[in-house]
């Protein structure tokens, strides 16, 4: 282990000289493996294993920089057993075998980079030796260079200095001449229309001609320029005022008359007058495209006429104008800006004018590009003449545009409602006309209900292309908030779900106005849709609506519960409604079965009457219409014998008093008096008592107004001993059927109780029928 750790040779001592080969090899292959821990980037404690927090300095330290073989021995043998000294060899001869392993590793991997290294350090010794040589070739060729080109230098000097007089005087005599044939130059320029290149000459030879005017020939020359300046000006007056070529060639006409000194304000006014002839043609030529006679084009190519014709053209001035007369300052700038902002103007009102021909058409694809393309080419204008505002109203007319197109989506929504409400109308009257069976309340809701989905999702795509990501205006902060949020959300979707359940509570209204030509049917489908867009519809519409608009506006909108509370509370009144005009249609038919009869001198009763059967027969009718729609609901628990209750409560103690003999016309007081005492203790029913969604709810509500209507119209007449018999036998039918439709077969037993009583206290002969004749004759009915 000694020998491991240490590693110096059987004959040395503790006294040897570190300085030996054995006790440097140690020392090399630290270096080594330091080196080798620097190339990889691995730190002191990720290769070695030292622990965190150990002394660098500690000469114990096997994997430190300053371990010492001796003391690390002597520490051993002192602290360690014999058993723990061999553990400590072992595991050492272990960890040397391992390094050695990955020392060898490291050798053989990095094989390829060492021979790799190598080479190229020979090469680089080679190449330097040469690059040595030729540096100093290159030296010794630089310094005979520099003493020939001082040679050269000190032989020319004065040479030189002769050359360069010469030279300037040859310069001077080439300017007199120019300046001597300057007006046959510009004569054969103007003759030539060369009018370019004429101000420039005179340009060149202004400032010379000025300085040396008071010498007589330069005075010369310089009146013969001025005469044929006179004449360049004047054809270049002719040539823009005709104004036959085009923007450019004027604006270069312009720009010659300013470079030979012409007022730059008039030349202004004839430019913008000149500029304001072409544009005004362009804008002709767009107001005869919405004229009646010619079919008028596609707003598409509409807009691309204006914007290759007149934006282009209002572009191209602007850009001149403000080259040409950027001396001008703010009073020139305020004069384009109006000149753009009056044209401009007229421009924008034939586009308003093209728009809204586009207003009833339902596709908004071709609409939406042509208004990218407008805002588009009206960008380089508005950047051009920012004081004018081009840039802000065109972005006005597409906001404009977009809040129109909402309000046509949200009409169609409405007229699509309104159709498939038209569609249900006929298609409930269909089946009665041809006498076959039509489609069931469910299908008919079903398709409703995706009819209108359909059409939603459809106005939301179609107005989603104003917000696509390669439209133009896009970005703006109107349709990244207000459009999204106030436009899209609270004024199409919300306002169409609140024109729908306001349409749809049109129908509750008082019968002779719109409620008295509604089918019941309609009534009952329209609560039901209504129901259905509580529970699921408006959360689902808005939630995709929110999804596809991605609203970046802090504005309040009507949250989800708000409309879901509107729509449950038109659909309670639906329903509600449904169940008085369905009461109403009963009562009707009872109020005149009562109201016909002479119930004083009529026939002892051997069958049920006609309309009491029609009335079970339209309530189960009825029950089904709405089982179709509606769940079944709660019922109390009903008894075994429901339907011999009501013989049985006839037949009571409370009948037999009424029935008594006791009871004759010598005594009234008494009778009503007890009739009286007795309806303070009974149950007090509600007619109209709120309607849940189920259909034993609805039942319950339509023959309680029913049996009330009959209650009442009883009330009002007065019956023979066989009139009381047969509403008996009435009220006992009734029962038979109609405790099976209620929430709670009391109601029936008490309001058809009350309505044999009533009949009872207005009959002069109050004997009642037996029941078992009375169970016989609604048995055979």
């Amino acid at each position: 282990m000694a020998a491991a750790a240490a590693g110096p040779g059987p004959g040395s001592g503790p006294g040897d000289s570190p300085e030996g080969p054995e006790a440097e090899a140690p020392e090399r292959r630290r270096k080594a493996h330091g080196m080798l821990k620097l190339y990889y980037g691995l730190s002191e404690g990720e290769t070695a294993g030292r622990p965190p927090g150990s002394d660098p300095l500690d000469p114990t330290d096997l994997n430190g920089a300053h371990f010492d073989p001796e003391v690390y021995l002597d520490k051993l043998r002192r602290e360690c057993p014999l058993a723990q000294l061999m553990d400590s060899e072992t595991d050492m001869v272990r960890q040397i075998r391992a390094l050695d392993s990955d020392m060898q590793t490291l050798v053989y991997e990095n094989y390829n980079k060492f021979i790799s290294a190598t080479d190229t350090i020979r090469k680089m010794k080679n190449d330097f030796r040469k690059m040595e040589d030729e540096m100093d070739r290159l030296a010794t060729n630089m310094a005979v260079i520099t003493d020939f080109s001082a040679r050269i230098s000190a032989t020319l000097q004065d040479r030189h200095e002769r050359i360069t007089k010469l030279a300037g005087v040859h310069a001077l005599l080439r300017k007199l001449q120019f300046l001597f044939e300057l007006p046959s130059r510009l004569t054969k320029c103007v003759e030539l229309g060369a009018y370019g290149q004429a101000v420039r000459y005179q340009g060149r030879a202004r400032a010379v001609l000025q300085q040396y005017q008071h010498l007589p020939s330069f005075r010369a020359i310089q009146d013969d320029c001025q005469v044929i300046t006179a004449r360049l000006v004047q054809q270049l007056r002719q040539r823009f005022r005709e104004g036959g070529s085009g923007a450019p060639e004027q604006a270069e006409c312009v720009e010659l008359l300013l470079a030979l000194g012409e007022p730059a304000e008039e030349l202004c006014d004839e430019f913008l007058a000149h500029a304001r002839g072409r544009l005004e043609a362009e804008l002709r030529s767009l107001e005869a495209e919405l004229g009646p006679s010619p079919p008028a084009p596609d707003v598409l190519e509409f807009t691309d006429h204006g914007g290759s014709g007149f934006v282009g053209g209002l572009c191209q001035v602007a850009s001149s104008y403000q080259e040409l007369f950027a001396a001008q300052g703010p009073a020139g700038a305020e004069k384009l800006a109006a000149f753009a902002r009056e044209l401009g103007g007229r421009y924008f009102a034939l586009v308003e004018r093209r728009l809204a021909q586009e207003q009833g058409s339902g596709d908004n694809s071709l609409l939406v590009r042509a208004l990218d393309r407008f805002h588009r080419r009206l960008r380089a204008p508005g950047a051009l003449l920012a004081a004018a505002g081009l840039a802000e109203a065109a972005t006005e007319i597409v906001e404009r545009v977009a809040r129109e197109r909402l309000g046509h989506h949200l009409q169609g929504l409405r007229a699509a409602f309104l159709g498939c409400l038209t569609d249900v109308r006929q298609a409930l009257a269909a089946p009665r006309l041809a006498g076959k069976e039509g489609p069931g309340l469910a299908e008919l809701l079903a398709n409703v209900a995706s009819s209108i989905l359909s059409h939603i999702k459809a106005s939301l795509a179609a107005v989603h292309l104003f917000t696509a990501k390669e439209v133009s205006f896009s970005n703006k902060p109107y349709f990244r908030g207000e459009f999204c949020s106030q436009g899209v959300r609270e004024g199409l979707i919300v306002g169409f779900i609140r024109s729908m359940c306001q349409t749809a509570q049109s129908f509750c209204d008082s019968p002779g106005e719109k409620g008295g030509a509604t089918p019941p049917a309609l009534l009952l489908l329209l609560s039901r849709l209504c129901l259905d867009y509580e529970t699921a519809t408006v959360s689902y519409v808005l939630t995709l609506t929110d999804e596809q608009f991605l609203v970046q506006d802090q504005s309040p909108v009507t949250p989800v519960s708000t409309l879901c509370a509107e729509a449950r509370e038109t659909a309670r009144r639906l329903l509600t409604h449904y169940v008085k005009v369905q009461g109403l249609v009963i009562s009707q038919m009872l109020r005149k079965s009562v109201e016909t009869r002479d119930w004083l001198s009529t026939l002892e009763p051997r069958n049920v009457r006609a309309v009491m059967k029609r009335v079970v027969e339209d309530t189960t009718a009825i029950d089904v219409q709405v089982g179709l729609l509606y769940e079944e609901g709660v019922r109390k628990a009903q008894s075994s014998d429901s339907s011999k209750r009501t013989f049985s409560v006839y037949s009571s103690s409370r009948q037999q008093g009424r029935y008594a003999p006791s009871y004759t016309p010598s005594a009234p007081m008494d009778t009503n008096l007890l009739s009286n005492i007795q309806k303070l203790f009974s149950e007090r029913i509600d007619v109209f008592s709120p309607v849940e969604f189920n259909k034993v709810s609805v039942l319950t509500g339509i023959i309680k107004i029913s049996l009330k209507t009959l209650l009442e119209c009883v009330r009002l007449r007065t019956f023979g001993r066989f009139g009381l018999q047969q509403v008996q036998v009435d009220c006992h039918f009734l029962q038979l059927y109609l405790w099976r439709f209620v929430a709670d077969e009391e109601l029936v037993h008490l309001l058809l109780d009350e309505v044999v009583a009533s009949a009872a206290l207005r009959c002069p002969d109050p004997v009642p029928m037996e029941p078992s004749v009375v169970e016989v004759i609604c048995e055979r009915g």
